[in-house]
């Protein structure tokens, strides 16, 4: 079990660390008071959206020792109400040993979903549009270390027209933060390798801050401005240590991305490093054709911070917002972004709690919900139309919380817009599932076939 005297020393190291480094945060920004979730609004905008009643939720989740066969596995629920199996397990897909499974993410055509594994550096391609309610496992990529020029850690998985582009974590020289993008083909043939911009090589980037670590995490686009957007977070050293250990370890604790990196889109070069210290995680964009910001937020000192292009076309980094109280360190995970704007799902890891935050002004969001959703929460999923709403608890093995504070579920909730009111709620453990982390939504009437007719049908339509 994590203890509480484990955050504790936790707090006391981060305050040091971003003390005595150049990081150069004051203890105003440790210390901060209270301001005022992967899912459908994630996705990326080359890929159809699922707008009505999504059919499943794909679940990718951990094995662990104990617990059923102890694999990885893609776990299928049934989440269309109208299902006679609905809130239940219809399908699970173990593909060997436990890889470290993390995030996952949908072709361009949403044939087929990749998921990842952070230690062994595998991905798994499943086809889900042959059969949306038992998906199979299609291919499996084992040399992405080999292809990518010694790039460790895929991370999110993000659709491109007709490719995958793969975030990196960290890199098989020293197992450090410093990382790039990989792309691929749909069909898994290896594309390109996209360097980090780092201090000793900006590959064209301007360095606007203090920092260019080189570290990535997550990876976004909004192609109308011709920009691709990148997070930063850690390398396998950190990410694979005991959360406890890690927390323990005030040279560790430097090892963390303070950056979010501006790209050009087509070129795939970076443009500009903006500092955004404390490790930016999810990062997700508006989707109003004439809003040209990105959200973010820092695990270490719970911030939303707004990445916005200003009013001579430069990008910029804001911080916007604490989340909760930062002087307890709630460790702001998965974040979701309502398909309208306005609002924005923060789920912190520590307490478990989901918040939202009105983002109608997206220079000042304030928090207007907050609710606990177990004793630890990661991942948040929201449907386009914003009524219904699914969590996971699983982080990373290492970093999860032990026995009496053990909590893996997926649950889900209608949302109304003012109460979450809970619908169903698996217990991954009983079930012999493992550790459920991230969720992709599945439906039928995407994959729809359509009828075939016969000629004497087709004659009959044209002499109309």
């Amino acid at each position: 079990m994590i203890s509480k005297d484990t955050f504790t020393q936790f707090g006391k190291t981060l305050k040091g660390v971003m003390l005595g480094s150049a990081v150069a945060l004051s203890i105003g920004m440790i210390v901060l008071p209270q301001a005022a979730q992967a899912d459908e609004t994630c996705m990326s905008p080359y890929m159809a959206k699922i707008v009505g009643q999504e059919d499943y939720i794909y679940v990718w989740t951990l094995g662990a020792v104990g617990v059923g066969d102890e694999q990885d596995k893609l776990v299928t629920i049934a989440a269309n109400p109208k299902d006679k199996d609905y809130g239940n397990v219809i399908n699970s897909i173990s593909v060997g040993g436990r890889n470290e499974a993390h995030h996952s993410g949908f072709t361009d055509d949403r044939k087929y979903l990749w998921a990842g594994g952070l230690d062994t550096n595998k991905i798994f391609i499943f086809d889900v549009h042959s059969n949306p309610s038992k998906p199979t496992l299609h291919k499996t990529i084992e040399n992405f270390v080999a292809d990518s020029g010694l790039v460790v850690g895929p991370h999110t998985t993000y659709a491109m027209p007709g490719t995958m582009m793969i975030s990196g974590l960290s890199n098989n020289k020293d197992h450090g933060g410093r990382t790039a993008l990989v792309e691929y083909t749909n069909a898994g043939d290896f594309v390109a390798t996209h360097w980090m911009p780092t201090d000793e090589n900006l590959n064209g980037a301007k360095k606007s801050g203090k920092f260019a670590d080189g570290y990535g995490y997550d990876v976004r686009v909004l192609p109308r401005r011709n920009m691709m957007v990148t997070s930063s977070f850690t390398g396998w050293n950190n990410y694979m240590m005991d959360f406890g250990k890690l927390v323990g370890d005030a040279e560790a604790m430097k090892r963390m991305g303070n950056t979010v990196v501006i790209w050009d889109l087509h070129t795939k070069q970076p443009k500009k490093v903006l500092d955004v210290p404390g490790a930016p995680l999810e990062i997700r964009c508006a989707w109003g054709s004439d809003k040209n910001y990105c959200f973010t937020t820092t695990a270490l000192t719970s911030r939303i911070w707004l990445i916005y292009e200003d009013d001579k076309g430069e990008w910029q980094a804001k911080d916007v917002a604490a989340i909760g109280d930062a002087s307890k360190i709630p460790l702001p995970v998965d974040i979701s972004i309502s398909s309208d704007d306005n609002t924005l799902w923060v789920n912190t890891f520590i307490d478990g709690k989901t918040r939202q935050f009105d983002i109608s002004n997206p220079h000042a969001p304030t928090q207007v919900f907050e609710q606990t959703i177990g004793k630890q929460v990661n991942m948040v999923s929201s449907s386009w139309d914003g009524t219904r709403l699914y969590y996971t608890s699983s982080l990373l093995a290492n970093w999860d919380k032990k026995d009496e504070s053990q909590d893996r579920y997926l649950r889900a909730f209608d949302w109304d817009g003012k109460k979450l009111t809970k619908t169903f709620d698996l217990d991954f453990i009983k079930l012999g599932l493992g550790f459920p982390h991230q969720m992709r939504f599945g439906s039928n009437a995407l994959h729809a076939k359509a009828p075939s007719k016969s000629a004497d049908a087709i004659i009959a339509s044209l002499s109309k």
